[in-house]
């Protein structure tokens, strides 16, 4: 089983042994307590009902612990939670307008919408064999993501306010969050061309929104602050000595970096350029989580890192503010924020990709150029995340579950979108039908080959930079068609 098992019964163990002092200081487990102290209440109220399943995985000392009713309540605790998921999902598909018609419900936009979002395989295979709680997390941002469209603004501002306290990574589409409900709350009328009335800026609005962050950052922080452990909490939700990149190689930009690093390095070696006695070996591919130094390139730091994304993410921010076009242009910055972050963020996670692919899915059945990158970032993404399901056994698994998945995003996009041009251009389609023998060589030709001992780390190599090169054509794809739509929008007003 997956290393999150053994996370989240630690977790389990320390928020239910442990007072609220020691919670983000224990360390007898190397899995530390390392998200916002509203998931860590979340784990205290699950360990209550641990107890009655298996007690001895409530205590701390007993690491690596693995009962059979330990695993049974894991499993149990992740579908339940998942209602909530459900439940999002049926509210995000009573924002969709039914314009399109179609005479099968099969074909009907809300029917396709709910089965991407529901059987996701991203999803299905991080939450439910690799195991982790997304589901309930982007419960919750679905969720507020619908009542935002839904016009009910202080609810889906409370929902991202808590979501923030339960994980910190959806800081990254906290701008996207954040300009719409200024936007679009807090101004309560635009001139006939779109753009603000000024004197329409309503102050109670504003305030009311910064009661709802100051309270619900004061009910998660307020007791550590009191406490006076606010830096150690910190320090634990953003440790930046992990290193720049995960030990999967999440595909985005620095898998390239680091592809580019590595093969600079090995042409300098065979041109008698560098010193092999003065590089590192197996600095970035030893499969560590880890800093490291680049041998060739300069060396990234989480300031570099923070400033790139910040650059990535503002276009899509100053396109929001400035042409909002209401819930479609909140989803489009959603979703480039979330591209941006995960392109560029510091110790970036496979699993992030899911930041994006989820709230894209709504895009994608409103038009089909969206539909197309949908379709190309679904499939690159959720094939990076294959290296997680490592074992033999969960090889037939995650193909055929990838498999059913992809047939059903291609068949039902291509039906709902049938009168327009093909979703993809012929180029694109090279791309994901490649992913085929990268998966036959990775999975069946290299572990037979005598390089598996000396090079282990090749096949997550090449699935992670191949991969990062789909995602990326995704993000300047999507970023391109934003900032297109906005000017013409920008040329009719005129």
């Amino acid at each position: 089983y997956s290393t999150d098992f053994e996370v989240h019964r630690n977790w389990l163990a320390i928020t239910h042994s442990l007072p609220l002092s020691q919670w983000y200081y224990e360390a007898t487990s190397e899995w530390t307590l390392d998200y916002p102290p509203f998931f860590a209440w979340f784990e205290y109220t699950l360990s209550h009902i641990a107890k009655y399943f298996d007690p001895q995985m409530l205590v701390v000392e007993n690491l690596n612990y693995a009962s059979r009713a330990t695993i049974i309540f894991q499993r149990l605790s992740v579908i339940l939670t998942d209602t909530l998921f459900i439940y999002a999902v049926h509210e995000c598909c009573r924002c969709i307008n039914g314009k399109r018609a179609a005479k099968d419900i099969l074909e009907k936009p809300t029917f396709i919408l709910a089965v991407l979002l529901l059987w996701n395989f991203g999803l299905l295979i991080v939450d439910h064999i690799h195991f982790q709680y997304n589901g309930f997390l982007f419960g919750l941002m679905l969720l507020s993501v619908a009542r935002l469209c839904q016009r009910r603004y202080l609810e889906g501002a409370l929902l991202f306010a808590v979501l923030l306290h339960f994980k910190h990574i959806y800081i990254y589409v906290a701008p996207a969050y954040g300009i719409y409900l200024l936007r679009s709350y807090c101004f309560t009328a635009n001139n006939a061309d779109g753009s603000l009335k000024w004197r329409s800026f309503s102050f109670l609005r504003v305030t009311l929104l910064g009661l709802i962050v100051c309270l619900v950052s004061a009910l998660s922080l307020g007791p550590f602050l009191v406490l006076g452990q606010l830096p150690q909490v910190i320090s634990r939700l953003f440790p930046f000595k992990r290193g720049l990149c995960h030990a999967y190689w999440a595909p985005n930009f620095w898998a390239l970096y680091n592809a580019m690093d590595k093969a600079l390095t090995i042409i300098g070696l065979k041109c008698n350029f560098l010193d092999s006695t003065k590089i590192p070996k197996a600095s970035m591919t030893g499969g560590l989580v880890q800093e490291f130094q680049h041998t060739v390139l300069p060396s990234v730091t989480p300031l570099a890192t923070l400033i790139c994304t910040f650059i990535a993410i503002l276009p899509s921010v100053f396109c929001l503010w400035f042409k909002p076009q209401g819930p479609r242009g909140f989803l489009q910055c959603l979703v480039l924020c979330a591209l941006s972050s995960f392109m560029f963020g510091w110790h970036v996670h496979e699993k992030a990709i899911l930041l994006a692919i989820l709230p894209l899915s709504l895009l994608s059945i409103q038009r089909a150029k969206d539909a197309g990158i949908y379709l190309i970032l679904a499939t690159t993404g959720h094939f990076s995340l294959f290296p997680l399901l490592f074992t033999p056994p969960e090889l037939p698994i995650k193909i055929l579950l990838m498999l059913l998945f992809t047939v059903y995003s291609f068949s039902s996009l291509k039906s709902l979108f049938r009168r327009e041009k093909p979703l993809l251009n012929w180029l694109e389609t090279i791309y994901l039908i490649q992913l085929v023998p990268l998966e036959i060589f990775c999975e069946i030709i290299f572990p037979l080959t005598p390089w598996k001992q000396h090079f282990p780390f090749v096949p997550l190599l090449l699935t992670s930079v191949y991969c990062a090169l789909g995602i990326t054509y995704a993000w300047l794809k999507l970023y391109i068609s934003v900032l297109t739509e906005r000017t013409s929008v920008r040329q009719k007003a005129e």
